[in-house]
């Protein structure tokens, strides 16, 4: 059976891995998560879930104090489709081998164009327009546009840049010049294009591109993955990539990270406002609510690994690999134990994660404590300090250790059985050694 599921996930594993769009897609992001992970920062301490908090800091900098922090946040989350084009069309360009700031550029001045710059309001003398660029366009709603415009301009681009559709200037010229020039012309069709597509897309009755994708395709994707069934097919995957020694989530990411971002960026916009949270399966249900420790949430096994293994091998392996545990690193674990390949391991590494979804998912739908506020964390932030920051809720946090305390009862038997193998291997190990100092001279001694 494992042979089998080699055979069919190694291929499609690799295929996905060296995919240069879905590459792209997935650094794209990456490019911004700083940018993003200091914005929720600032929220943060503007809304920090202790009570007091902003009256205790109203006497010292003033009321109204947390408008100074949201500057940073709206300078981020405000504006995320800007962030994710230019992102995308830079790592677009890198995967192809076009020019990364020109393909940067591009792509940001094609999501522009085919934007609306008019805002309609209704003023003292009845209804008007506004021109400007409205924050629904370049906020959440524009993400997936964003994605498709970054990989469609630069493709574009770098298509006529190869075809020698390029002024040529004379040698001795200077790079900067000389790579200007060169990118004029296919810039001026990549912008004409999309110039054509935003006309065409005002015909319809979706008014703009923004409003197509929107409706058709985001929506329907974020309806799918904010539901439990998307989040335990996500988990099993990337449970079972990690089992074939792939790294789960570096695959499945390409495909959901753009959900999990946009629903956590529409929480975070709610929490910031203080409305009522929408969604459950953020990016950081995913992150701290589903595996403790990385990847098949090994925190559990590590702490049986120190407690109550008997093998040298695992408890000093355990040791050394409790401290990056807590901080969601278990490449020890993957690869020491190891866990890759190992049929005792595959039932708890799969089925723990599911069971923290399951059970989490249940948690946050009966309303045991608050759906996550959106705030984005870094993934190594240790659990119980996970849980209360993303929700404001201590009972958030004591629920992560029960979801550890019972992941130690599922790892237990099968850590038990790979315990009993290593340390009676281990026993024949020490045999052989004896016999192995065993000498004739000793006996002749006698």
């Amino acid at each position: 059976m494992f042979k089998a599921l080699e055979k069919l996930l190694m291929p499609l594993a690799d295929k996905l891995g060296k995919n240069k769009l879905l590459i792209a897609i997935r650094d794209g992001f990456l490019i911004s998560t700083p940018l993003i992970i200091v914005g929720s920062i600032f929220i943060l301490i503007a809304n920090f879930p202790i009570p007091g908090w902003s009256e205790f800091w109203a006497k010292i900098f003033g009321e109204g104090w947390e408008s100074y922090l949201s500057t940073v946040s709206r300078a981020t989350f405000d504006i995320v489709s800007l962030l994710t084009v230019v992102g995308v069309g830079f790592a677009y360009a890198r995967e192809i081998g076009a020019d990364r700031i020109q393909g940067a550029v591009v792509a940001l001045v094609s999501f522009v164009i085919i934007m609306p710059t008019s805002i309609p309001y209704v003023g003292e003398d009845g209804p008007s327009t506004l021109s400007g660029i409205s924050f629904d366009f370049v906020g959440t709603k524009g993400i997936f546009l964003a994605m498709f415009i970054g990989i469609l301009s630069v493709k574009i681009f770098h298509m006529v840049y190869k075809r020698g559709w390029t002024i040529k200037l004379p040698k001795g010229v200077p790079p900067a010049v000389f790579d200007s020039f060169a990118a004029l012309i296919p810039s001026a069709i990549v912008m004409f294009f999309f110039f054509l597509i935003g006309i065409i897309f005002k015909l319809t009755p979706f008014e703009s591109a923004h409003n197509f994708i929107y409706t058709v395709l985001q929506a329907p994707l974020m309806g799918v993955g904010n539901s439990l069934g998307a989040q335990i097919i996500y988990t099993f995957l990337n449970s079972l990539f990690w089992f074939f020694g792939i790294n789960g989530p570096a695959v499945t990411n390409s495909v959901f990270s753009p959900i999990f971002r946009t629903l956590s960026i529409e929480n975070l916009a709610a929490f910031e406002a203080g409305k009522t949270l929408p969604h459950i399966y953020t990016g950081q249900f995913v992150d701290f609510f589903q595996t403790f420790g990385g990847g098949g949430s090994t925190l559990s096994l590590v702490i049986l690994m120190i407690t109550i293994c008997k093998s040298q091998r695992i408890k000093q392996l355990g040791k050394l690999s409790i401290v990056p545990g807590i901080f969601g690193i278990n490449e020890p674990i993957i690869f020491g134990l190891p866990i890759v390949l190992n049929p005792v391991l595959i039932i708890p590494f799969v089925l723990v994660p599911i069971m923290n979804t399951i059970l989490a998912g249940i948690a946050f739908e009966t309303g045991l404590f608050p759906y996550t506020n959106g705030v984005n964390l870094p993934w190594s932030t240790p659990p119980i300090f996970s849980g209360y920051l993303v929700t404001g809720s201590f009972v958030a946090a004591i629920f992560q250790v029960v979801l550890i305390i019972l992941g130690c009862l599922v790892y237990y038997p099968f850590i038990k059985i790979l315990d009993k193998q290593y340390l009676k291997d281990e026993s024949s190990q020490i045999t052989e050694d004896e016999l192995e100092d065993i000498s004739f001279d000793d006996l002749s001694s006698l």
